[in-house]
């Protein structure tokens, strides 16, 4: 069956997210944003895959310039956020790709939807690794906060979300539970769809020192325990451009998860 292309909102909760799909008969693939970033940011590895895939990307609650305000914007509903955007466009199976916060996203939904998922690539995210404190806590709100004039006069460009400073504090110190060694490792280990990691090299924006590499060496174990999961490539770029520089090595990473060289 082939399907048209569309873009659109979908509704979900009390808000509705601003959805594009490319249509097509090829295997589908959904795409999960950074923790405040927007579909745009996939374009490059879209335009690599290229049209033999169905591409379908989205924009969270509060992000882009058209996805609407929630007065929820837990980790859990961003989960269950991708299964009300498949369901509108008729999907019932797909591989997961996610970057940054969306991997850890991905790598949810992967491991509770073994049936769903046709693989699942996270780059740059959802390593076990415990990064949050209290001292990082103050430190997250403490910059937020310092921000706040600066986002909310981004705000009506769509480069900054549609959520108060604080919201988007809360949004991270939530990210760094969510990553903690205890609450991911048993979400890893219970992935049993293909699965690979693409991730960069040396530190980014808001890291200190060899802080990243550290997060990214926890990887190891965690392929050591599921052979199902492996490491696709380590890259030259650094966590904010992976997406820009290296699409390449993000589309060939879906290419093995869902068994094709197309």
């Amino acid at each position: 069956m082939t399907n048209a292309q569309w873009t659109g909102m979908v509704p979900v909760d009390d808000t509705a997210l601003a959805v594009a799909d490319t249509g097509g008969s090829g295997a589908p693939v959904i795409y999960l944003n950074g923790q405040f970033a927007t579909q745009g940011y996939w374009r490059h590895t879209i335009a690599e895959l290229g049209p033999r895939w169905r591409h379908i990307t989205y924009d969270m609650r509060g992000r882009g310039r058209k996805s609407g305000r929630s007065a929820d914007y837990s980790f859990a509903t961003m989960v269950t956020d991708v299964d009300a955007v498949l369901a509108a466009r008729g999907v019932d199976r797909a591989v997961v790709v996610g970057w940054s916060y969306g991997a850890f996203v991905a790598a949810h939904w992967a491991g509770r939807n073994p049936d769903r998922a046709l693989g699942a690539v996270m780059v740059e995210g959802a390593q076990p690794y415990d990064w949050l404190d209290d001292a990082m806590e103050q430190r997250i709100r403490k910059l937020f906060r310092r921000f706040s004039p600066l986002v909310a006069l981004a705000r009506p460009t769509g480069l900054t979300p549609r959520m108060t400073a604080a919201q988007m504090a809360e949004c991270n110190i939530e990210l760094g539970k969510v990553a903690r060694a205890s609450a991911m490792n048993p979400v890893l280990d219970a992935i049993t769809v293909p699965a690979r990691y693409v991730v960069a090299s040396g530190s980014s924006l808001g890291s200190k020192g060899d802080e990243q590499e550290r997060i990214r060496a926890s990887l190891q174990a965690v392929t050591e325990r599921n052979p199902n999961i492996e490491i696709s490539a380590k890259v030259a770029s650094n966590h904010d451009m992976i997406l820009k520089k290296d699409f390449a090595a993000v589309a060939k990473a879906v290419r093995e998860v869902a068994g094709t060289s197309g």
